[in-house]
């Protein structure tokens, strides 16, 4: 199992409109079978900035993913609300403290 931290920034006059979207995608995902955690989180101090902290449990996951309707739906609704293109780092378990 690994775990891909997604970073995002969003143009401010998009807050509202992209949490709407990537809840409706979190809710989805948490659903898929290849998928352990889907969290979305709004940095503090700038609510412009977001991270998606997506635990995988295989290395084929996220690309299955990526295939989803709920997925490609979200992609495609937020990308003219990025103010610069996602970034995201994949991250392997050394401890995990929630149950699985």
């Amino acid at each position: 199992m690994f775990v891909a931290l997604v970073h995002i920034h969003i143009k401010a006059e998009y807050i509202d409109p992209f949490i709407a979207a990537t809840l409706e995608n979190a809710r989805n995902s948490i659903q898929e079978p290849g998928i352990a955690q889907f969290d979305f989180i709004q940095q503090a101090d700038d609510p412009t900035r977001f991270v998606l902290i997506e635990a995988y449990r295989s290395d084929d996951a996220p690309a299955r993913h990526r295939e989803t309707a709920h997925y490609l739906k979200w992609r495609d609704t937020v990308v003219d609300m990025m103010a610069e293109p996602r970034t995201g780092i994949r991250y392997q378990y050394l401890l995990r403290t929630s149950p699985e």
